[in-house]
């Protein structure tokens, strides 16, 4: 994969909801984590994905991989990292890791792809930021 381009890291506590019988961290749980990571990355790079939304543009998961290592429990406090490991004309390419201190509980990789409403894919506008971050 081609050199990191953005990275941004949040913290998130595990709530009683989020977990299974076992009082484990459900697997579904952890793409909706994923998905918080994506959209405070693009946040922090002044992106908005409801002003992009609205000029007709969507990013969709084309693919993610996950790789669990280790669980989390209820109350556990995790640090996602996100970063984007590669980008094309009309996708990203992301890299997740889910940590509870030093240990890296999950990794994930997926691929969102720019799509109009029609489902077509578009390329990702140069200006996308700046223009999903003007009020």
């Amino acid at each position: 994969m081609s050199e990191i381009i953005q990275e941004h890291s949040i913290e998130i506590r595990v709530r009683y909801s989020e977990t299974d019988a076992m009082g484990l961290l459900h697997h579904s749980n952890y793409l909706t984590y994923f998905e918080v990571g994506r959209t405070e990355l693009f946040r922090t790079q002044g992106g908005n994905y409801r002003k992009m939304e609205e000029l007709g543009l969507f990013f969709v998961v084309a693919r993610i991989d996950v790789r669990f290592k280790s669980p989390a429990r209820y109350d556990d406090v995790l640090t996602l990292r996100t970063r984007i490991v590669r980008q094309t004309p009309a996708k990203l390419e992301h890299r997740y890791e889910l940590s509870r201190g030093n240990q890296l509980l999950c990794q994930a990789d997926s691929v969102i792809a720019c799509v109009d409403s029609d489902g077509i894919v578009q390329r990702i506008p140069e200006d996308i930021v700046q223009k999903t971050s003007d009020e």
